[in-house]
């Protein structure tokens, strides 16, 4: 799904319950940036991903009930609050009752730590969005993009790029040059439209 509204767009639109497409555009929007927390929290396979449902359908009670407000606190700060909270409950129910709450909480990095996951796997996401557009374009042909992601992206050699893709070396650097610029486009675009209102 194409992400475009910016955060304080959508949270506007979130006020409506039955705009089904914001709620839509802000689970293609966080729900991979908390998997991948999740899975720098430890938690692996169908555990990252019920920490991201239950951080979001907190979130959605919580916003539905009123509770957000922007005046006390940016959104990213409210999510990943609510994604600590549910990290430690489904620890506490994996652990039973055989672990006290203070080692619980030992597994949960301080708050500045969470900060910092969460901001590089945010910056992971807008990458991957800005890369899924570049390759949804309709400007550039298949190959190109192969060549583009095979020696930017995965950094293989420019000369087995060019015999893998069919193209010259020639080709592969302009490719490069042509597609990196609108790929910073790509991601300046996204962070700005995450950022306003986040």
């Amino acid at each position: 799904m194409m992400m475009t509204a910016t955060t304080t767009r959508l949270l506007a639109d979130l006020r409506n319950a039955r705009n089904d497409g914001a709620w839509a555009e802000l689970d293609a929007r966080y729900r991979p940036i908390l998997v991948r927390f999740s899975l720098q929290l430890g938690f692996v396979g169908d555990d990252s991903e019920e920490l991201a449902q239950q951080t979001l359908a907190e979130f959605a009670r919580s916003y539905s009930d009123g509770k957000y407000d922007p005046q006390r606190g940016r959104l990213r700060s409210w999510l990943l609050g609510i994604a600590r909270n549910v990290a430690f409950e489904l620890r506490r129910k994996k652990a039973g009752l055989h672990n006290g709450v203070d080692s619980l909480l030992e597994q949960i990095p301080d708050d500045a730590r969470l900060s910092v996951i969460w901001e590089q796997q945010r910056e992971q996401a807008i990458f991957a969005e800005a890369l899924a557009r570049l390759r949804s374009s309709t400007q550039t042909d298949a190959a190109t993009i192969e060549a583009f992601e095979l020696y930017a992206v995965q950094g293989m050699p420019v000369e087995h790029v060019a015999e893998r893709c069919g193209l010259s070396v020639d080709s592969v650097y302009v490719a490069k040059n042509r597609l990196t610029k609108r790929l910073r486009e790509l991601v300046a675009e996204l962070t700005a439209a995450y950022s306003e209102g986040e």
